[in-house]
């Protein structure tokens, strides 16, 4: 984790000009409607552990340090960190200088003393992987305020059944209550992006809530089952089930995985920690310690 960018010591409401940069996808939030509903949607209490991904100019961070006495921000791009350094008072607002996805958010997270709560306007281009490495810390997170490509929400808290679900959808779903909770057009940003926008907000499951206790497990058959997303399920996990126990787990081997609910996922989880023995294990147990970040490569729309 890089060092935390010192602020200064007073306050300034001035809004100093910064172009925005393509290579960091910036498109930066003003419309004050917008900016009011997303802050009443995350009601920042004063002593909440707050950590907002991608500042940028600064359109959150000053209505949530209306509302909280200390702010965490993570923003990549230097000339940005610098200037919310000399707007805001360093004992209310930590810089830290980095890119999101090389942060060690389990340090993070213990540093805080309390469970955070995560809000940001991400940069399109991180927003799937940034929510993957988030999935190991869940326990050690209250919630997450997010805007989204309206497209990854689509995909997001999409039913079984339908195009946009996919990896994205059961892995998020499984691990946390989701919730879309509204759209933002792109008016609302500056410069405007060529897409529309989602505010999400993403409270993860208490670990007696989650349908199966090995998560690891149950990354591996969800990646398996969507990575080759058009075969059978005979076919997609044949590399990690055989067929006898997918029909154990009470799911159709001619199947495709958008069929399936978390549940049914959940099932064929067990039979591989069971392996080719089975014995009759809980669908419940050790909490999320065994999430892993898992590559994207192949993943499509899943």
């Amino acid at each position: 984790m890089s060092a935390p960018f010192a602020a200064s010591g007073a306050t300034s409401p001035a809004l100093e000009p910064h172009r925005a940069r393509r290579r960091y996808s910036q498109n930066f939030l003003h419309d004050p409607g917008t900016i009011g509903r997303i802050i009443d949607a995350i009601a920042p209490r004063p002593d909440d552990h707050i950590v907002e991904v991608g500042p940028g100019r600064g359109a959150l961070t000053a209505p949530l340090l209306a509302r909280c006495e200390h702010l965490t921000a993570v923003e990549i791009d230097r000339d940005l960190a610098q200037m919310l350094g000399r707007r805001f008072e360093a004992e209310r607002l930590t810089l830290i200088c980095a890119d999101a996805l090389k942060i060690d958010w389990g340090a993070l997270a213990r540093q805080a003393g309390g469970r955070l709560r995560i809000v940001g306007n991400l940069p399109y281009h991180i927003s799937t992987p940034l929510l993957f490495t988030w999935l190991p810390i869940a326990s050690q997170v209250a919630d997450q305020h997010l805007m989204l490509q309206k497209e990854v929400v689509d995909r997001i808290v999409a039913p079984p059944g339908g195009r946009d679900y996919g990896r994205l959808s059961v892995m998020l779903q499984f691990r946390y209550r989701v919730e879309r909770l509204f759209n933002v057009a792109a008016g609302a940003f500056f410069p405007a992006p060529k897409v529309q926008s989602s505010v999400i907000r993403l409270a993860p499951r208490a670990p007696e809530e989650l349908a199966l206790a090995d998560t690891g497990a149950f990354a591996r058959v969800v990646t398996a089952a969507f990575g080759q997303r058009r075969k059978t399920l005979r076919n997609a996990l044949a590399s990690v089930l055989n067929e006898a126990a997918v029909r154990r787990a009470g799911v159709d081997p001619g199947a495709r995985a958008e069929t399936l609910d978390i549940m049914a996922f959940a099932r064929l989880a067990l039979e591989l920690v069971q392996g080719p023995d089975p014995r009759p294990l809980s669908l419940r147990g050790r909490g999320d310690e065994s999430i892993a970040p898992l590559p994207l490569a192949g993943e499509g729309r899943g």
